[in-house]
């Protein structure tokens, strides 16, 4: 059931990528896990406060600006390797279904493309709230996260530890902090 509220939000909105992080956890070698980010994406969103299942959200990354906190970490990941990024450059979500879960928590599904294969991902939303910044903007942010298999996507590089077990999990986490400007 919409509130008032959430009916006021409805309408168009561009994300702002400033102040919007999409990362990822990995695990490696077995013992640790290596963050990560994108630093060049754009998205929009159209959010429906009568009716949230008809909200929709659509991303596109940059893969060239994946950024590990390690140069060589970085180059690897562009490579042949795994993201092929001379081939592949842009990784893209487009939403397919959404849907409210009750209170703040919402849930979208929609269509991941990396490497020229298109694979279902379902993204678990926290609505956190809505503001006018100081410039005038309305905003809304969400928080999400979700997890996949890369090698569902053909990401399937690896190498096998001695001690067993292999330097790259196949588990990757996705989490997402998406802060959006509503359109004129």
């Amino acid at each position: 059931m919409a509130t008032p509220e959430l009916t006021a939000l409805t309408g168009d909105y561009t994300i702002d990528a400033a102040h919007s992080t999409i990362g990822f956890t990995v695990r490696h070698a077995m013992v640790t896990n290596v963050k990560g980010k994108f630093l060049d994406f754009s998205g929009s969103l159209h959010l429906d406060g009568s009716t949230p299942s008809a909200s929709t959200a659509s991303i596109d990354v940059k893969m060239e600006s994946i950024d590990t906190g390690s140069a060589d970490r970085d180059g690897h990941l562009k490579s042949a390797d795994f993201f092929k990024t001379d081939e592949f450059p842009t990784m893209t979500f487009r939403s397919t279904k959404a849907e409210s879960l009750g209170g703040d928590d919402y849930r979208i599904t929609g269509d991941l493309e990396i490497l020229g294969t298109t694979r279902p991902v379902t993204i678990d939303l926290e609505f956190n709230g809505a503001a006018k910044d100081p410039f005038g903007n309305e905003r809304v942010g969400f928080e999400g996260k979700a997890e996949i298999l890369r090698s569902e996507w053909g990401l399937t590089w690896n190498a096998a530890l001695e001690t067993g077990g292999v330097l790259v999990s196949d588990k990757i986490k996705l989490n997402f902090d998406i802060s959006a400007i509503k359109n004129a």
